[in-house]
C-alpha cells in the first residue's frame, strides 16, 4: 500500500483490507498464493503479508478447509477474511458456509457472532473457460444469515460510495457471515471523481451504514423523467451506464438505473419507487437468468405493484456452459447491445 489514493477499484478494495487490518487486530486474512511478491491472484491482497506477516495466512488448496478454519476462528472473537480465489470453486464451500457458518448464531440462541467475510471474483470475458468464468452468487441469495453484497462505483469519494469502504464495513460492522462478490472486470476499472466532466447524476438513496449497504439510482444529467427503469448490480451496471448513454443519445429513450450494493437479503423500495413512474421494468445480471436475482426482483416488484407494472424482462448469460473461445464467450454473456435492444422492444 501506498500513501497514495486509490485510482482503481483494486486499489480501494486493498486500501479498505490494510484499513481494517491496521484498525483491528483481530483481522485476519487467509487464502491461496496471498503472500507477497504474488499478492493473490488479481493482487487485491498486495502489501498485506509484508505489513501484517502474523495475520495473513497462505493456504492448501482446501476450499470448504479455509472457510471451516475461519468459521472456528471468528467463533473465537476474531474477524477473519476469507479470498476464494475464483467464484466457480465456491461451489466447494457451500457445506461449510449454508449447514454452519449461517446458522451458528441461531443454533446458539445468539450467544456467539460469525463475523466471517468471504471474497471471491466472478464473471467472464477474461477467456478462462467453463470452470473459472461463471457467474454464480444466485446459489447464495436467500440463504436466511448471509449477506452478498457486491460492489459499485460511480465516484471515488471517501468515506462513502468506494468498493473498498463497502469491504471495509462489511469486515468491520457485521457479526455474522458476508458474501462479497467482486467481477474480474471491476478491477481496473478507474475511481471517477467528482468533477471530471461525469454526464450521469447518482443520486446516493442511502448511505451505507452498520445496518444496511448503499443503494444508488443513476440517470443522465439533466435528463426528461425516464420511461423504462433499469435494475443491475456490480460491473452489469456499468454496462448499463453505457446503455442509458446510448438509449438517450440514439433513440430518446430516457432511463434510469437502480443499483444495489446489497443482494441478500433484499431491498427493493427504491426499484418500487422507480418502476410506479415508469412501469416498465428491465433486470440485467451476468449469470443465467433462470430463478436467478432478476426474476426475484421481477417477481417481488409485481407482486408488491400488481398493475402497476406494465412491462417485465431479465437479461443474463445464456443457460449454457461458459465457453473458452473469446468469441463465443462474449455471444452467451449479456452486453451493451443487448439490454439497448431489449429495452427498445419494451418501449416501442
Amino acid at each position: 500500500m501506498t500513501d497514495k489514493a486509490p485510482t482503481t477499484v483494486l486499489d480501494s478494495l486493498n486500501l479498505g483490507l490494510h484499513t481494517a487490518m491496521q484498525e483491528d487486530s483481530r483481522v485476519y486474512l487467509l487464502g491461496e498464493d496471498l503472500l507477497d511478491p504474488y499478492g493473490g491472484s488479481f493482487k487485491v491482497t498486495r502489501g498485506l503479508s509484508s505489513r501484517f506477516p502474523d495475520r495473513v495466512w497462505t493456504t492448501p488448496i482446501s476450499e470448504a478447509g479455509i472457510v471451516g478454519v475461519a468459521g472456528g476462528m471468528a467463533l473465537r472473537g476474531l474477524r477473519p477474511v476469507v479470498e476464494i480465489m475464483f467464484g466457480d470453486f465456491t461451489t466447494l464451500i457451500a457445506d461449510q458456509l449454508i449447514n454452519h457458518l449461517t446458522k451458528f448464531n441461531a443454533m446458539y440462541a445468539g450467544q456467539v457472532g460469525v463475523p466471517v467475510v468471504i471474497r471471491t471474483p466472478m464473471g467472464g470475458r477474461r477467456g478462462y473457460g467453463p470452470t473459472h468464468s461463471q457467474t454464480l452468487e444466485k446459489l447464495y441469495l436467500g440463504v436466511p444469515g448471509l449477506t452478498v453484497l457486491a460492489p459499485f462505483h460511480l465516484r471515488g469519494e471517501m468515506p462513502l460510495g468506494t468498493p473498498g469502504t463497502l469491504l471495509h464495513q462489511a469486515i468491520t460492522t457485521t457479526d455474522a457471515p458476508v458474501f462479497f462478490v467482486e467481477n474480474k472486470l471491476q478491477y481496473l476499472l478507474p475511481l471517477i471523481q467528482p468533477g471530471e466532466g461525469n454526464e450521469f447524476e447518482m443520486i446516493e438513496i442511502h448511505p451505507g451504514d452498520e445496518t444496511r449497504a448503499p443503494f444508488y439510482r443513476v440517470r443522465l444529467q439533466s435528463a426528461p423523467p425516464p420511461r423504462i427503469t433499469l435494475a443491475a448490480y456490480g460491473y452489469m451496471a456499468h454496462l448499463a451506464m453505457d446503455a442509458l448513454k446510448q438509449l438517450a443519445y440514439q433513440d430518446e429513450i430516457f432511463a434510469e438505473l437502480l443499483v444495489p450494493t446489497q443482494l441478500a437479503p433484499f431491498e427493493l423500495d427504491p426499484i418500487y419507487d422507480s418502476v410506479q413512474s415508469t412501469h416498465r421494468l428491465l433486470t440485467v445480471e451476468e449469470g443465467s437468468p433462470a430463478l436467478g436475482w432478476g426474476a426475484e426482483v421481477l417477481a417481488r416488484t409485481a407482486e408488491t405493484l400488481g398493475a402497476g407494472l406494465h412491462q417485465a424482462a431479465r437479461i443474463g448469460a445464456q443457460g449454457v456452459v461458459v465457453p473458452a473461445s473469446p468469441q463465443q464467450e462474449a455471444a452467451c454473456l449479456p452486453d451493451v447491445s443487448k439490454i439497448i435492444n431489449r429495452a427498445r422492444e419494451m418501449v416501442r
